[in-house]
């Protein structure tokens, strides 16, 4: 399939398409070396022959420049063929060699070349590109009676795709030969006019055809007259460069190059232009690269052979960009399925799909991520929240608003001493040295549950988040080690000795877990946490997530122990009340600060030692 294969310009371009071709020499200026009649008038004749190569009787004229109906310039070839076909240039009669060039504004597809001689066509001449602007020039073709003799080279009517030609040479006829030229024939015929190969062969800035060799016509001299006198020179009624705006298969239409003014030329009213509209989500001159915010897959030229449109991919940056790039690294990591990289995310938003809040910021999960206001910015209490370690800042959880407290300090926002706990300040707050509770101001026991006012948190919203591992992880880093407080009992350091002391104590539970908060409810107390590894359950179903857990100590003696500080990962070994459905966290339990080591030790005692 060629170019007039793929959809015109009546075609909506869903598929790939192509625009309009035309002639690119309408509305351009052909230039030549020189013109007939450009200093002084030129007399000249023309000889043509009849069926038996006869010599009809000669036609004679004058050339000049000055006047209109003896002018012959090199505007003459690029006017309308049909309206005005029997106009033309005409070289000097001195002229030995002509050259005739066509400048492009930009990178044009060219796919033929007619050129129809009003004087016999030369004995030698060479048709060249340039795809640079005429800084290179490349043939395409070379014509010569003769190749051999002339070129050096094979001549394409014995040896099929060679690069020389005998078939447009002869002098015959001395008037209105043709000579044509098609940019894909052997051995550059391609299927896809998009691909490659085939822009290697179309794609011009400049075309120049060089007349090497004048010949005159050598017809036969009419019965008693005299043989005639041969008129030496090079005239050309049209030369049509057939082509079309070059757009990868991703446009149907063009508009002029900033800076183009057509030529006026009689009896042309279509120019083709060389700046692309382009369609399926590509951008530039000539389509040729991606829309700014459809960079998710690599750029590629429509398939012309199958009419594949190859259309770009919009990235994916939750509405908070406005452009993205295609980054191969990216790419090669998903598997060939997104590359694109989201450019200066907005909205307080990052990651390489804008798909997170910033550090500083959390997501609002009443609203969707696509919203300009869907990260809020932390409100953590300057002097309750804990700074994490990447940086002088404190920032709050991203999924909750949640911030990292200091020990002993509760709320969303760290604005408040946990129960049991006094003195909000600096460093913190202390536990009360009490049974019970105390005043969170002065530290003052209360005679009573009644005189406490609990501390009651809203449960978490839970909702589906937009993520893909963050580059930082909330979970993973807490900014601050929880200092180790006891109450009216000692809270001795645990220490995992013999390991059948360990099974001897018939733990029913074992459990990794991370302390989210602790709340003294008067009769009893509660701490919320979150089960991260299940190493031994007995009869309670224990599931990984939230969960509650139930210390009887810090109520039933008074203490604060064993200590569980909010913020911080502890292995727990306990026991279940299968009756109630809870699990049990007393003096008895094994409670200690989580380490891998440690986990993998108490796995293998479990395992080896214990059953």
């Amino acid at each position: 399939a060629g170019l007039g294969g793929v959809a015109g310009a009546s075609s909506p371009c869903e598929k790939a398409c192509n625009p309009r071709m035309g002639n690119l020499a309408h509305g351009r200026a052909l230039q030549t070396e020189t013109f007939c009649g450009r200093n002084a008038t030129e007399p000249f004749c023309t000889y043509t022959e009849d069926a038996q190569q006869r010599c009809k009787h000669p036609s004679c004229s004058q050339c000049s420049r000055a006047h209109a109906g003896l002018a012959h310039p090199p505007a003459a070839m690029a006017d309308s063929p049909f309206r005005l076909p029997r106009t033309w240039w005409q070289a000097a009669q001195d002229a030995r060699h002509e050259t005739i060039r066509l400048d492009l504004e930009a990178t044009f597809y060219f796919t033929h070349l007619i050129m129809v001689f009003k004087s016999p066509r030369p004995a030698a001449m060479v048709l060249e590109r340039s795809q640079d602007f005429g800084k290179t020039w490349k043939p395409y073709k070379y014509f010569a009676a003769n190749c051999s003799a002339t070129f050096g080279l094979e001549d394409d009517v014995r040896q099929r795709g060679a690069i020389c030609t005998s078939r447009y040479s002869s002098p015959f006829p001395c008037t209105g030969g043709e000579v044509i030229f098609r940019a894909l024939s052997p051995p550059y015929a391609v299927e896809d006019p998009y691909s490659a190969e085939a822009q290697a062969q179309l794609k011009i800035t400049n075309l120049r055809v060089r007349l090497l060799e004048r010949q005159g016509c050598p017809c036969l001299p009419a019965p008693r007259s005299p043989q005639p006198t041969p008129s030496l020179h090079f005239a050309i009624y049209d030369f049509i460069v057939k082509g079309s705006c070059f757009c990868n298969g991703h446009a149907d239409h063009c508009i002029p190059v900033a800076g183009f003014k057509p030529v006026k030329a009689a009896g042309v009213f279509h120019v083709v232009h060389g700046k692309c509209m382009c369609k399926h989500n590509t951008a530039g001159s000539h389509c040729q690269h991606c829309a700014p915010l459809y960079n998710d897959q690599p750029w590629q030229a429509a398939d012309g052979k199958t009419g594949a449109p190859r259309e770009c991919q919009s990235c994916k940056c939750n509405g908070h960009a406005d452009t993205c790039h295609f980054d191969m690294d990216a790419w090669l990591a998903s598997g060939n399925r997104s590359g694109g990289v989201c450019d200066n995310c907005q909205h307080n938003t990052e990651g390489q799909h804008c798909q997170r809040c910033k550090l500083g910021f959390y997501r609002d999960l009443r609203k969707p991520f696509s919203a300009p206001d869907a990260c809020k910015p932390c409100s953590c209490h300057p002097l309750g929240s804990a700074v994490l370690p990447l940086g002088p800042r404190t920032f709050c959880d991203p999924s909750t608003g949640d911030c990292p407290c200091k020990p002993g300090v509760a709320g969303p926002r760290c604005d408040r001493c946990l129960p049991g706990y006094w003195g909000f300040g600096a460093y913190g707050c202390r536990p009360c040295d009490c049974a019970r509770s105390c005043d969170p101001h002065t530290g003052d026991c209360h005679s009573s549950s009644s005189d406490v006012t609990w501390h009651n948190e809203a449960p978490p919203f839970q909702a589906v988040l937009n993520e893909s591992d963050p580059t930082w992880s909330w979970e993973d880093e807490q900014g601050f080690s929880a200092l180790r407080h006891s109450g009216k009992c000692e809270c001795k350091e645990q220490v995992l000795g013999n390991p059948k002391v360990f099974c001897g104590m018939k733990y029913t539970y074992v459990i990794k877990t991370k302390i989210l908060s602790a709340h003294d409810k008067g009769s009893h107390a509660e701490v919320n946490v979150k089960i991260k590894k299940v190493l031994k359950s007995t009869k309670l179903k224990i599931l990984r997530g939230k969960r509650t857990l139930y210390p009887e100590s810090w109520t039933n003696r008074g203490c604060t122990c064993p200590i569980l500080n909010p913020g911080l990962e502890y292995l727990v070994a306990g026991h279940e009340d299968v009756r109630t459905g809870r699990l049990i966290v007393n003096m008895k339990s094994f409670v200690h600060q989580w380490k891998s080591a440690l986990g993998r030790k108490v796995l293998e005692i479990l395992k080896r030692d214990c059953n």
